[in-house]
């Protein structure tokens, strides 16, 4: 029997309406235009067609390409914007017609306006990887009423709620699944290919798509709070904050195009007049230097470079809220780590277990854990954790912070905690020279061992620092509240630039506030990696802040510049990758669009091109610089 695969099947579903989306209407429609005016320049142009009919054609020919241009230029110069591309368009093809030149001046309409059809597929194609993102969206819950299933607006579930996602749903809110199991695929969120597997128990985020299993959610965040919908708003809200370059080209732009035109009147006047030249040839030359000297190559190519690499790093899981933020990864010389949850997983775990001579490995965890039982500290639960076995009875237990708990067992007084409580209770004890958290154990007057707890490294944080150094990033430095010992033997161990201890969030600021005025002294950046809602402030401070892990902290989402959605610091690493990659585009667009642009220019005001040969340095520049904006969707960063 033929296997059915949820993910391939939704995959194939969804491919229809994406090709569908290539093209807009709009651009739909300036193809069928494109095709009636190019006939109707045919037959114009033919000498089959006498004179007034041919004229008349191309006429008709011109309206058809050029009237919305023209119309354009009209509504612009009444709202103030008078210097643009539809602007040097239509004075150009307008001032060809007086001149007499139909094809001319239908050929540049047509080339122009097959160049923005060709820019609508680029942009669309560069767009993918967001809208990809914009997919996760849910359409629907199924929410269980009494036993009922209601189909709701995921808006309207409250929290507490349960709700049934079925194979190759959408899971729409956040929760937690109280009934059944399944793998679900959340490639659009964090950039895992893997699919997750989750069961009772488990977080399951919205966003993910239910691929096989039946799952009963309890809602835990309504929709507004949930990871779907803090990730359409970071999508959405990307291209509102603009890099730097982007602002430039607007400027020069702006500033551009009146200098141009202005040169263009001068062109077609003076000569002329000194010269006592013909002013048919010199108004024709004015007319290509207008036609060449449209900024649309800078305008378009930049803005969609940097749309590029945004959704080259979404499809990462990297979520960068502006392109400002992408630009300035490429100044940063130092990365600052938050420890708990960056580097390393968060959680505390028996790493040894280390009796005196009588006794056993499995008494003394026994001992440990039975009077730890009712502790809810995270050092009381990795023991229990670590202890499989039956505990033993307790009485009058109690909890010292800062040193530990004290019980009674079988008549003797137990004490476990730090090496503080030992020495207190007057215990001869060994203090070990382990590195983690250590915990000693003591019966009575005896002493009976210790054991080690430690938070263990991601398994690929020794890659990121390495992938950093490689980069070019001159400092790594770990920020942690961690003691000295623990700190340096972490960093130590990641090969990191420098480490700091015993810090507190007010610490951790103060810290990188001095990294900040190293590195601003060389026109560099400081960037810092956290996971919690205590790493806000330090986000904040940083000029580039990465939210690790996901959505877990709101604070620190909301805090950071670039949210990272897996667990992978490795991944601050492949962002600058994508960074520099993206500036060295843009850096090539603008060289190539002001080098054409200048070299062609020179020649049309000596009258070395025509029409048609400035036609391709405006719409052919356009078009090499938009299909190289989009190189940056086929580049494998993985590698």
């Amino acid at each position: 029997m033929k296997s059915y695969d949820v993910q391939a099947d939704y995959k194939a579903k969804n491919k229809a309406k994406r090709i569908k989306n290539e093209f807009s209407k709009e651009t739909k429609f300036t193809i069928i235009r494109l095709l009636i005016s190019f006939i109707l320049l045919l037959l114009g142009s033919s000498s089959l067609v006498t004179s007034p009919i041919n004229a008349i054609l191309l006429v008709a020919a011109y309206l058809v390409i050029g009237s919305r241009i023209v119309y354009k230029a009209i509504r612009n110069i009444f709202h103030g914007e008078i210097f643009d591309e539809n602007f040097l368009m239509s004075i150009a093809t307008i001032g060809a017609i007086i001149l007499g030149e139909y094809p001319e001046a239908i050929a540049v309409m047509l080339f122009y306006e097959l160049g923005n059809v060709f820019e609508d597929i680029a942009v669309n194609r560069s767009k993918k990887s967001i809208s990809a993102l914009l997919e996760v969206k849910p359409n629907f819950a199924m929410l269980k009423i009494d036993n009922k299933m209601k189909k709701v607006d995921p808006k309207t579930v409250q929290i507490g709620q349960i709700i049934v996602v079925r194979p190759g749903e959408k899971i729409p809110l956040d929760g937690t699944v109280v009934l059944g199991s399944s793998s679900v695929d959340t490639s659009a969120l964090t950039g895992e290919s893997m699919p997750q597997n989750i069961q009772v128990g488990d977080t399951a985020l919205s966003g993910s798509i239910n691929q096989n299993g039946t799952l009963q959610i309890k809602v835990t965040k309504v929709y507004s709070d949930s990871t779907v919908a803090k990730i359409l708003d970071l999508v959405q809200n990307a291209s509102s904050k603009k890099a730097g370059a982007e602002k430039f080209i607007t400027k020069f732009a702006k500033v551009y195009t009146p200098i141009v035109v202005a040169l263009a009147v001068m062109l077609a006047v003076i000569p002329p007049l000194v010269m006592q030249g013909a002013w048919n040839t010199w108004i024709y030359r004015s007319l290509i230097f207008l036609v060449i000297s449209c900024p649309c190559a800078l305008v378009i190519s930049v803005p969609l470079s940097f749309f590029g690499g945004i959704g080259a790093a979404s499809k990462q899981g990297i979520l960068v809220k502006g392109s400002n933020y992408l630009e300035a990864l490429n100044k940063v010389d130092t990365v600052a780590f938050d420890k708990t949850g960056t580097l390393t997983r968060g959680k505390f775990a028996v790493v040894k277990v280390a009796p005196v001579t009588d006794i056993t490995k499995d008494q003394l965890l026994q001992m440990a854990a039975s009077v730890e039982k009712n502790s809810t500290h995270p050092i009381a639960s990795s023991i229990q954790s670590a202890y499989t076995g039956k505990v033993l009875p307790i009485e009058n237990a109690t909890e010292s912070a800062g040193h530990g708990l004290t019980a009674v067992v079988d008549d003797q007084k137990v004490i476990v905690g730090n090496a503080k409580s030992m020495r207190e209770s007057g215990i001869n004890f060994v203090e070990s020279t382990d590195i983690g958290t250590i915990v000693y154990v003591a019966v009575g007057k005896k002493f009976w061992g210790h054991i080690v707890i430690a938070d263990e490294l991601k398994t690929d944080a020794q890659k990121a620092i390495q992938l950093l150094h490689n980069r070019g990033i001159k400092q790594t430095v770990m920020l942690t509240g961690d003691n000295e010992k623990v700190g340096h033997s972490i960093a130590k161990k990641l090969k990191m630039s420098g480490v700091y201890t015993n810090l507190l969030p007010e610490n951790k600021v103060s810290i990188v506030n001095k990294l900040l005025k190293k590195s601003h002294q060389t026109n560099h950046k400081v960037a810092f990696v956290g996971d919690g809602i205590n790493d806000t402030p330090v986000l904040a401070t940083a000029d580039i802040g990465f939210a690790m892990g996901g959505l877990g902290s709101d604070a620190a989402v909301e805090a950071a510049d670039i949210v990272i959605m897996g667990d992978e610091p490795s991944k601050v690493a492949r962002a600058m990758k994508i960074a520099k990659r993206t500036r060295q585009i843009v850096i090539q667009n603008i060289s190539f669009a002001l080098i054409i642009k200048v070299l062609f220019l020179l020649m049309g005001a000596l009258g070395m091109v025509d029409m048609w040969q400035a036609v391709f340095a405006d719409v052919g520049v356009t078009l090499i610089a938009v299909l190289n904006a989009i190189r940056l969707q086929l580049i494998n960063f993985d590698k």
